[in-house]
């Protein structure tokens, strides 16, 4: 059987802040969400140059690099783009992203993601979260020291562990995800995530 994705894409401002720091894709075989951080434009110019390694990513797929190769190597390049960005303009220091994003193969995707953007699948009625939030009140919840409840009130609940800024080496997970005719995929930033349970 041959398997297809259609996709759709939504981006909001929201009633809270006066511009997007987020940046997303949505194509027949890239799908991406990238939630820039450090303020002012620095944030939004994060997001976008992660998203346009991805999409030059998409492209090097089609003549058959590794699925997740070529996702490393996206968010790679993307570390470096922000790291020489600071370095020509050093207002732009503490500037960064997380990403998720998942790369069509025909038949599965391979899953790239770093921060605490998320992904989900719909799946015979039940949905499962695919990513986990690389944060500070994730590695508490992981540890057992508290629950998944108080994670969403903690106060250091925005603390990124992991994200592209240019500075360490990013540590990307990379997954292959088997894929089921029906399955429905969520990425999101945690501007949703935040406000729906």
């Amino acid at each position: 059987m041959t398997l297809m994705i259609r996709y759709v894409a939504r981006s909001d401002v929201g009633l809270i802040r006066e511009g997007n720091e987020d940046s997303g894709y949505a194509g027949p075989r890239l799908l991406a969400v990238a939630d820039g951080m450090g303020g002012h434009a620095a944030g939004e110019l994060a997001s976008s140059v992660a998203i346009e390694e991805l999409v030059q990513a998409e492209e090097r797929h089609k003549s058959g690099t590794n699925t997740l190769k070529a996702l490393d190597w996206a968010l790679h390049a993307a570390h470096k783009r922000i790291r020489r960005l600071v370095d020509e303009d050093p207002g732009r220091e503490g500037m960064g992203t997380t990403v998720t994003a998942l790369l069509w193969t025909g038949d599965r995707f391979g899953l790239a993601h770093i921060g605490d953007s998320r992904g989900y699948r719909l799946r015979g009625g039940e949905l499962a979260q695919i990513t986990t939030d690389h944060t500070f009140v994730q590695s508490l919840v992981d540890e057992g020291r508290i629950t998944e409840d108080e994670a969403s009130v903690h106060p250091a609940r925005s603390m990124i562990l992991k994200a592209l800024q240019g500075d360490v080496e990013p540590q990307v997970d990379l997954e292959m995800l088997d894929v089921q005719p029906g399955d429905r995929y969520l990425l999101c930033s945690d501007g949703i995530t935040d406000f729906v349970s």
